[in-house]
């Protein structure tokens, strides 16, 4: 019996320590989406998120708080025009919080085009496992130019 506890706790300290956890997978999904914006690769934009995904923007227009939507498909049609490399946005994962299929994520971003600093701002996403992968189902930033550290 005492081989048998023994043996299992070794497995069991194995499996988890050789696998994935959930926000590994989460960081990997939100950090395809940054790989295919820099390499220009719409593809793999596109399967970075669910198919039901909806993209918004958070901005002002006269002084007034305005919310901008986007599709995917059009973000992967603009970011497909780009040449690699010209589109940089450095993210940092501040926070993810998990509950069983749910993920929400909150990543404080610097943007660089072609080199050069654009704005800064937060993305905040809400991420959903659906058949075994990590998908995007909902996005909405802020964007800045003053106060980007």
């Amino acid at each position: 019996m005492k081989c048998f506890l023994t043996l299992s706790a070794f497995l069991l300290l194995f499996l988890n320590s050789s696998g994935q956890t959930a926000e590994d997978s989460v960081r990997a999904t939100i950090n395809q989406l940054f790989i295919a914006m820099k390499e220009g690769d719409s593809a793999k934009l596109r399967d970075a998120f669910a198919d039901s995904a909806i993209l918004q923007t958070i901005g002002s227009r006269a002084g007034k708080t305005i919310i901008r939507n986007e599709s995917v498909q059009q973000f992967a049609s603009s970011i497909k025009t780009l040449p690699k490399d010209a589109a940089d946005e450095r993210i940092t994962f501040e926070t993810i919080r998990i509950d069983g299929p749910l993920a929400l994520v909150w990543t404080p971003y610097q943007f660089y085009f072609q080199e050069k600093f654009s704005h800064c701002g937060v993305n905040s996403f809400h991420v959903v496992r659906m058949d075994g992968k990590w998908k995007i189902q909902y996005l909405i930033d802020t964007r800045r130019k003053e106060n980007c550290k």
